[in-house]
Parts: C-alpha cells; sequence; structure tokens
C-alpha cells in the first residue's frame, strides 16, 4: 500500500527577526541579528544579559472578535504560535473559521493539530501575592501555599500555562477538531510535531495538519536555569550581534529567546485538487533517544543524531550526496556543537564534505520548542528561492567538525535539505525534505 505524499503548503512564524516567516527569511538572507540586550525585565544582574526577543505587538490584532475575550488566558507562548498560525493559514490559501466570513475550505475533522511546547513559566507578578501569602519564619510554607497562597491566584490562572493549549487555542480559533498532541520534548518539539502530523496524514487519518512550535524563554527563571547548567553565553554581554557562534571555535554557550513556527502540512493530492502552492515535501523523518549521563549535554558521540538522519535518508530513498542543505541545531555550546557535527559527520560520510551547512541561531536565538519549527522554515526558503544565505559568526570551525559551514551566499537549486534537532533529553530527529520542482 502506497503512503499518501506529504507536502508543505504553508508556513508562519513569530520571531526575533520579525513578526513573519518572510521577514526572518529577509534577516537571514541579509545576515541580521535579533539577539539584544534583554528588555523584558531587568537581568543587569545575570550573568547572561542577553536573549531574542520579539517585537512588539497586540494579540487582539491576531484573533477573531469572537475570541478575544480569551486573550485574558494565554501565555506569551500561546500568543507566538497564534499569530505563527494565522499566517501559515493565510500563506496556505485555507479559509477556516478564523476568517469569520466566507466558505471556509477544510473539513475541521480531518484537519490535524501536532504541536511542540515547552515548560511554559508563569509570569511571576502572578505569582508573587500567592508566594507572599504563604511566607511561614522566612520559609516558603507548602501547607500555607495549599491553604491560603492559592486562593490568590485567578480561578483560570493555570489554564495560561498549560502545554497543551497552544495547540486548543489554535484549534478554537480555526475549527480544527481532527487528531492533537502535544510534544514536550525541548528543543527538538516541533522536529517530532512535524514528523507526527506526516504520519497522521499518511494513515488517512487527516487530510490537512498544522505543526511546529512556540515558546517564550525570555523569563528569568528561564534565564537562570540556563545560567546555573552552564549553557549559556556569559562573555557577550557587550556584544549582543556576535554572541551565539555555532560550531565556531569561539563559541561560548546559547542564547535563548523566543518564537514560534507553524508548517501547514497536507496530503498532495488534496493540495493538488485545490490548486495551492506546493514549496516542498516531507521525504523522510527519523527519530532517536540516548541518554547521556550527563543530562544537560548532548551524547558526545553524536549516536542519536547519527540513528535519525539514517533512518530519514533510508526512508527519503536517497544517499547523502543527494542532499544540498542541512540545517543543523547548532545551539552555540561547544560540547554539543561538537556532538552534533559528529553525528551529522557519522551518518552522512564523505558527502559532508560538499553540504553546505546553514546554522540560523546566530541570527534568531536558542527558542526551545520553536527551534525545529524555525529550521524547516529556513529550508524550506531556501529550496524555494534556490539560495543559502552565509552563516553569520563563524570564522574557524571547533575541533572535530568538519561540517562545510556556508559563509557566502550561495545561488543553486537545492533537491533535498536535511533539518536535524536535539534536546539535551537525549531525544533527537531529522526531517528531509524534498524540492517539489524536481
Amino acid at each position: 500500500m502506497n503512503m499518501p505524499q506529504v507536502v508543505i503548503t504553508g508556513f508562519g512564524s513569530v520571531n526575533p527577526l520579525g513578526l513573519t516567516a518572510e521577514k526572518m527569511w529577509d534577516g537571514i538572507c541579509n545576515g541580521k541579528c535579533g539577539i539584544k540586550t534583554v528588555s523584558a525585565f531587568d537581568a543587569s544582574k545575570f550573568k547572561c544579559q542577553l536573549a531574542g526577543e520579539v517585537a512588539e505587538f497586540s494579540i487582539r490584532d491576531y484573533v477573531p472578535k469572537s475570541h478575544r475575550k480569551a486573550t485574558k488566558l494565554m501565555s506569551r507562548d500561546i500568543e507566538l504560535s497564534v499569530i505563527a498560525a494565522r499566517e501559515a493559514v493565510q500563506l496556505a490559501g485555507l479559509v477556516t473559521k478564523d476568517a469569520e466570513s466566507g466558505e471556509t475550505n477544510i473539513e475541521p475533522l480531518m484537519t490535524a493539530i501536532n504541536f511542540g511546547a515547552g515548560l511554559i513559566s508563569a509570569d511571576l507578578d502572578e505569582l508573587a501575592a500567592a508566594v507572599g501569602t504563604s511566607i511561614t519564619d522566612g520559609k516558603f510554607d507548602m501547607h500555607k501555599w495549599g491553604a491560603e497562597g492559592m486562593n490568590a491566584l485567578t480561578p483560570l490562572w493555570l489554564l495560561k500555562y498549560l502545554p497543551n493549549m497552544l495547540a486548543c487555542h489554535i484549534g478554537i480559533i480555526h475549527d480544527m477538531q481532527g487528531p492533537s498532541n502535544t510534544i514536550t520534548c525541548g528543543e527538538v518539539s516541533s522536529h517530532i510535531a512535524i514528523i507526527e502530523a506526516s504520519q497522521v496524514i499518511q494513515r488517512g487519518q487527516a487530510q490537512l495538519a498544522l505543526a511546529g512550535g512556540g515558546e517564550a524563554k525570555v523569563t528569568p527563571v528561564v534565564l537562570m536555569r540556563q545560567i546555573l547548567l552552564d549553557r549559556a553565553m556569559f562573555s557577550s554581554n557587550d556584544n549582543p550581534q556576535g554572541a551565539c557562534r555555532p560550531f565556531d571555535s569561539k563559541a561560548g554557550g546559547s542564547v535563548f529567546g523566543e518564537a514560534a513556527g507553524v508548517i501547514v502540512l497536507e496530503d498532495a493530492d488534496r493540495a493538488k485538487n485545490r490548486h495551492a502552492k506546493i514549496f516542498a515535501v516531507v521525504a523522510g523523518t527519523g527519530q532517536s533517544n540516548s541518554l547521556n549521563p550527563v543530562l544537560h549535554q548532548l551524547e558526545p558521540s553524536g549516536q542519536a543524531i547519527k540513528i535519525a538522519i539514517e533512518k530519514a535518508i533510508k526512508e527519503a530513498k536517497i544517499s547523502p550526496a543527494d542532499i544540498d542543505l542541512i540545517v543543523p541545531h547548532g545551539t552555540g555550546i561547544p560540547c554539543d556543537d561538537a556532538a552534533e557535527a559528529k553525528g551529522i559527520q557519522d551518518a552522512l560520510g564523505e558527502a559532508v564534505k560538499n553540504i553546505a551547512v546553514l546554522p540560523i541561531k546566530s541570527m534568531v536565538s536558542n527558542a526551545g520548542a520553536a527551534s525545529g519549527s524555525l529550521d524547516v522554515i529556513a529550508a524550506v526558503c531556501a529550496m524555494r528561492d534556490s539560495v543559502i544565505p552565509a552563516a553569520k559568526n563563524f570564522d574557524s570551525p571547533i575541533a572535530g567538525c568538519k561540517l562545510k559551514i556556508n559563509t557566502k551566499k550561495i545561488e543553486k537549486k537545492i533537491r533535498y535539505a536535511l533539518c536535524t534537532g536535539y534536546t539535551f533529553g537525549g531525544q533527537t530527529a531529522a526531517v528531509v525534505l524534498k524540492n517539489y520542482n524536481g
């Protein structure tokens, strides 16, 4: 039995380079950087004072009138995801309940949502009063928290911070009632969401799916956690533009940020029948897991990355030499970059020396659960425009890295692109995209 071909017909993003996917791509093509000194809170006492922040917006401008009351229950993560989903739906030429006029062209029961989310950090201002009433003799009292502290929270407070609420709001706004799943696997969440959404379509459980992820990591708690884990860049607070240096010998850590990315996946026959523009084909996918005893670092061998790539290539029925572009995870954390490079090199062999590599976190920051969706969007845009932009902040490779980091703009037709991802918990994923136009 032949599986349906899954194609990409739309995409959208909110990120540090702009409030649309096209602004992100334009920024990447022109070597712009969305990393700046943190403005969301006072980070002057933090060892890392940098982040990739999204420009100001009003979420009420991006939801239908019927859903505006619900914006009170949206965390930052939800807001970013809702905006990205709207752009993706519109680019794909879909008419949903969100339009509030005209005849819709989706079947709600056959439209799925697979979405990546982080462990959403609560707004400290909202927690302050509740915590303040839970103190006994200068210490937090759990019994007092249960008896008194929680009463200071609004009754619907938790609904802002449940990871599944990103997909929930998108589903309600667009009336998408098909299979839904939320993936909380750190930075690889949206890779996996895209993979699972493709499989849902291949199984015939949906004709159409929204997939991707969103996360807002620009909070004091999240930033402090990354600092304590020694994953953040400490030495470039006075040089935000040059702070994140994936695979570079001068890399010293990652810079964290916020973003959302949404991909519209569709059964190819359905897309053709409605004369949709097809950007790319999801040709192959792979996943693996290999837990490193040092939990906050990727295993040095890169074995799980290697396995995921090999699975994706096998499913795509191609050889490594067919790949023209790699968009890696590339965080700027030296030990992780070295491990990812080794995994990619071991999977692709000698062919890796001829494949252009474009790491984008030096420009968009590490946006956690959104990362994979941004990588896929960058790969799709590169394929669409037949151009591979230059990497930013790369001068010389870290020890052992043989990847061909692209330092100059290349104009060429891209046949296949590979996106790789991992989270420091050991989960890895790979997605191979095929140029729909050959």
